[in-house]
């Protein structure tokens, strides 16, 4: 049988593919901006006929009806990071929260940690070889769909077809359900003031040579980074993800990625976020390879970068270096992402500048102000990045170096790097603590 045909018997709708679903199966759910709309809304709607659905997903980018209260008994989420649509679920224990790695995410479902029945996934029209491509989002849906029982793919037109590791078979797909609909956009929300977050892209490009590797983690924060980097050369990407100003640089001439020692000439990641023009310039860029996180992510593939940059925000750092990323207090907020798998593996790159950049204050929901600089972490804080494996912290008053410093010596720099109204404070309590 020709893959055409095979691809024929095989079409559906999204109400009769998640027939297959039955009570106390484990699903996946593939994430980001690639969210198969059509067939979690079917499911959405089969859940009041099943019992105890598991569904586990990383980040998704969307509505949280597969969520809701009503939904109890029903369908329970699983996320091993804590994305806006589920936050208030895990919160109010209505949903699980599963701490992993990110390049360890795909391989719980490959070593069968996390057997998956149902695969529900979103993937480009086939190409004339019959292999669908999966688009924006690869490196967290590879390899559960390779894994599991059953593939329920949503073939939408409008999605990319981006290369790399990032194909499957019409053959290796149970249900498709034909769509045509535009790919999620999404902009990175201020983590402050506009003047504030300039102010730390600014001072993060200070630290990025000619030649770098760079990998932006999720955040207005890294991405305003690009801006600054006009007057470099010979810029590379390997990252978890890249948003859409990474274009202005590839058509100038900065971004090349030819002096990367791994990947030469290749902008690598596991998935994109951004809008309709991202893309449209991926699509079929020989440039862009996409592939799993459990290669992209891993610490020591990171490391064969020489001059690996590797940039990712945080929740609260104390004056140890312990970095939060993950919780406020106990209160459990996002996830570890891709932050330890980058910092530890640029800080064994040739060079490599692993860094933490945050803004130095936050602003609480009654107006209060506070630092993200503490003296010690709020209690019940998670802890992502130790005090071992951070480097560099940057705010918008500066870049503290971390790395080979004593307590008093990282004390007093991050002391530095706060904002002025608590510089007395922080040092008042330092001395009480006897790290200064």
């Amino acid at each position: 049988m020709s893959w055409k045909s095979m691809y024929q018997t095989r079409v559906v709708s999204a109400d009769e593919a998640v027939k297959c679903i039955q009570s106390n199966n484990r699903i996946f759910l593939t994430g980001n901006v690639s969210v198969p709309k059509m067939a979690l809304a079917a499911l959405v709607r089969r859940a009041p006929e099943l019992k105890n659905v598991e569904i586990c997903q990383a980040l998704t980018i969307g509505p949280g009806d597969f969520v809701s209260p009503e939904m109890e008994g029903h369908l329970r989420i699983n996320t091993m990071f804590i994305s806006p649509n589920v936050r208030k679920a895990v919160q109010e224990g209505r949903a699980d929260f599963t701490p992993v790695l990110l390049s360890e995410f795909p391989l719980l479902f490959k070593n069968k940690v996390l057997p998956i029945d149902v695969a529900l996934i979103h993937v480009s029209p086939p190409d004339e070889h019959g292999f669908c491509s999966l688009g924006v989002e690869v490196g967290l849906t590879k390899t559960p769909a390779e894994s599991a029982r059953i593939v329920i793919a949503e073939v939408n037109e409008q999605m990319p077809r981006t290369l790399g590791d990032s194909f499957l078979h019409v053959s290796e797909l149970d249900y498709v359900i034909p769509v045509s609909y535009p790919i999620t956009e999404m902009s990175n929300a201020d983590e402050g003031s506009n003047e504030i977050i300039e102010k730390i892209g600014m001072n993060i490009a200070d630290l990025i040579p000619d030649g770098a590797t760079m990998q932006m983690g999720i955040g207005a924060i890294p991405d305003s980074v690009l801006k600054y980097l006009h007057n470099k050369k010979d810029l590379g990407v390997h990252s978890e993800l890249f948003s859409p100003g990474v274009i202005e640089l590839v058509e100038k001439g900065i971004l090349n990625n030819s002096r990367k020692t791994l990947h030469p000439g290749k902008i690598v990641a596991g998935f994109v976020l951004g809008n309709q023009k991202l893309y449209d310039w991926i699509d079929d860029n020989p440039m862009i390879e996409l592939r799993r996180s459990e290669y992209v992510n891993d610490p020591f593939v990171i490391s064969q970068n020489d001059r690996m940059v590797a940039i990712n925000s945080a929740i609260e750092v104390d004056l140890t270096g312990q970095v939060c990323a993950d919780s406020i207090g106990p209160k459990l907020y996002s996830g570890v992402g891709g932050q330890l798998d980058f910092i530890y593996g640029a800080s064994r790159s040739n060079g490599g500048i692993p860094i933490i950049a945050m803004a130095s204050t936050s602003t609480l929901r009654d107006g209060t102000i506070v630092s993200k600089l503490s003296a010690m972490l709020r209690l019940g804080s998670g802890v992502v990045t130790t005090r071992n494996h951070v480097r560099y912290v940057v705010t918008e008053y500066g870049i503290a170096e971390l790395y080979g410093k004593t307590i008093r010596q990282r004390a007093t720099s991050l002391i530095n790097i706060a904002h002025p109204m608590f510089r007395d404070e922080l040092t008042k309590t330092a001395k009480e603590l006897c790290y200064i």
